[in-house]
């Protein structure tokens, strides 16, 4: 059970988001970080709480272990105590993320989901970022507009406004990237097997911070890929979100 696929990889650098969270709330967003969070539950981070979306908290697996109504949601959003993995439709190397339309916002080329929740995640608790096709198109110099708040922004409002603002991890399909760095601005934390710093800087539409060394992604140990395969996602729905 050694061999693993990418789908199974970014799982993984996704669970490793949450590591060390404790109770907290996580807050996956597609199918891979949904499947990250599930899987860090079920072995490292054994105090996450995970919700339906509804009113239900649940286990790794699905079964229901606690009542939590969607108007509580926010109680626990402003206290700091969530940890969404949230999509960029763009984002730049301090982090701002932008869903909303691309383009002048006059006159916008493309209408995407709209701005969402995006501003209240980012200032309020920690964030991380799935992107599953690392490219030009996506990590841009600057974002069209602003939806998540990135750590220049966060550091214009003040450390009373942005007290809770993290950007965690962003995770794509050529590596893991972070924003510990001097000045917060995006670091290549980790590459994928079979990636080289090349393709990396090929994709990103801005200077990256990268090491001269760059370590490899972990690789899921076989225990994750017994959980992976046969308890979280047997029917393998995750490795859709990097086949699109």
């Amino acid at each position: 059970m050694s061999d693993f696929t990418l789908a199974e990889l970014c799982a993984v650098a996704c669970a490793e988001a949450w590591r060390g969270d404790g109770e907290i709330l996580a807050s996956p967003i597609g199918l891979l970080p949904s499947l990250g969070a599930r899987l860090a539950r079920a072995t490292f981070s054994p105090d996450l709480l995970l919700t339906d979306g509804v009113a239900r908290l649940v286990t790794a697996t699905g079964e229901a272990e606690g009542w939590m109504p969607y108007r509580r949601v926010f109680d626990v959003v402003w206290s700091g105590r969530r940890h969404v993995m949230m999509g960029a439709s763009q984002i730049d190397r301090f982090g701002n993320q932008n869903i909303a339309q691309i383009g002048d916002a006059a006159r916008p080329e493309r209408q995407l989901v709209g701005v969402r929740g995006a501003p209240g995640n980012t200032i309020c608790h920690p964030t991380s970022y799935w992107i599953p096709n690392h490219s030009v198109r996506t990590f841009v110099p600057r974002v069209d507009t602003v939806c998540g708040i990135g750590y220049d922004r966060a550091a214009a409002l003040g450390p009373h406004a942005a007290r809770f603002h993290e950007i965690r991890r962003v995770v794509t399909n050529l590596g893991v990237f972070d924003f510990e760095t001097p000045d917060h601005s995006m670091r290549l934390r980790s590459i994928h097997p079979g990636v080289t710093t090349t393709d990396v800087v090929n994709g990103t539409g801005f200077p990256l911070a990268i090491p001269a060394m760059p370590e490899e992604t972990r690789a899921p140990t076989e225990e994750e890929l017994r959980l992976i395969r046969e308890a979280l996602d047997a029917g393998g729905e995750a490795r859709k979100e990097l086949a699109r």
